[in-house]
């Protein structure tokens, strides 16, 4: 028999993955429960079939054309302009996140979260062979001042994960929170040369467009804080979870590091012309927004008027509870053909926001398995 040389950290370890079910009404993975428009279809295979004439050449490794265009959606979407140089993409937040690590973190660095918090981030720390520690919330999902500046004091960590909308409990961090992390940040971080760098801090905005009216985004605090990433995708708001495409903003000496350690070539061709022709199309997209956000808030609504425990949320999904076996809640609605989504604190069940028809669905399940 061969012995492979698997690392040993990986041995016994089973892939990341949602469960992936043909049922009637999916609601477990915060997807865009709307498929792209005719105009965005037509307008993508025009852009696609136009790209594939030059698919013998690379793409374009810097993809200055898809980071001006993300830069003008990001003065659109929340009012901060950002100079494309500042802007960078990937496949997907998780290889944003992935190439954040593999700049600012690696042997002998520590990545930091507060749980409970988006389950993938001790992944990208393990793949990069970051330490990863992580402190708690408190039990209202918000974060604990002394525990934050005593975790990050003890850790010294090089870089802090923090979702904003935060998943699983949809909860957006309070705008003084984050100034008053990034101040402690400025010298949290390793020692270099007998002087205390900064912790690399990013808010992860994967689900910043669903934030309701008055939370205002990170985005508004790069210039001052130059150890502050804020990170976005395309997979949800836009509805284009399998175009895979994320993206960051940040100042040029963390894009200049982030270019370091990218693979070449790493945004394919199509991938470019498709996110191209999404982003011409931000006008119908943030109408489709607005609708999910009034569901969302709906469903908040009629939860807790059915006795229910639910978080206020700034995402397109809910946390709701609370339930002594959340098990039995969770297979009781897959055998009616709803599925969502066993995640976050015991007690407590995560449900996608759907389209009204999904939503009244997995209402009335609700309501005949616990009435």
């Amino acid at each position: 028999m061969t012995i492979l040389p698997i690392r040993s950290d990986l041995k016994g370890l089973s892939p990341y993955g949602a469960p992936q079910l043909n049922v009637p009404v999916c609601l477990n993975v915060n997807e865009n429960p709307y498929s792209p428009s005719e105009n965005v279809i037509a307008d993508i295979a025009e852009s696609v079939a136009k790209a594939a004439a030059g698919l013998n050449r690379y793409p374009d490794r810097d993809f200055m054309e898809l980071r001006c265009a993300l830069a003008d959606y990001l003065e659109k979407e929340s009012g901060v302009r950002r100079r494309p140089e500042l802007m960078w993409a990937a496949n997907g937040s998780n290889e944003v996140m992935v190439q954040i690590l593999a700049a600012f973190g690696g042997p002998g660095r520590t990545a930091v979260s507060f749980a409970p918090t988006y389950s993938m981030y001790h992944e990208y720390a393990r793949d990069t062979n970051t330490a990863w520690v992580q402190g708690r919330r408190d039990d209202d999902f918000t974060l604990n001042r002394a525990i934050v500046e005593e975790t990050l004091k003890a850790q010294r960590p090089s870089a802090v994960l923090l979702a904003s909308p935060n998943n699983p409990t949809g909860t957006a961090l309070p705008f003084e929170d984050i100034e008053w992390i990034l101040d402690i940040a400025r010298e949290s971080g390793p020692e270099i040369d007998g002087q205390a760098s900064a912790s690399i801090v990013v808010i992860d905005e994967a689900y910043g467009e669903f934030r309701r009216t008055g939370t205002p985004s990170s985005l508004e605090l790069l210039d001052a804080n130059e150890h502050l990433i804020v990170s976005r995708t395309m997979s949800k708001a836009f509805g284009m979870a399998g175009l895979r495409l994320g993206y960051m903003s940040a100042c040029q000496e963390i894009i200049d590091a982030i270019m370091l350690v990218r693979l070449p070539y790493h945004l394919s061709t199509l991938t470019q012309a498709t996110a191209l022709a999404a982003l011409r199309h931000t006008d119908e997209l943030m109408a489709q927004v607005a609708s999910l956000r009034a569901e969302r808030d709906q469903l908040v609504t009629w939860l807790k008027d059915k006795g229910f425990d639910a978080v206020d949320s700034d995402a397109n999904f809910v946390l709701f509870g609370r339930f002594d076996d959340r098990e039995a809640i969770f297979q009781a609605l897959l055998d009616r053909g709803i599925l969502i989504r066993v995640v976050g604190p015991e007690g407590w069940l995560r449900v996608s926001i759907g389209t009204p028809e999904e939503t009244a669905s997995f209402k009335a399940a609700l309501e005949e398995i616990t009435k």
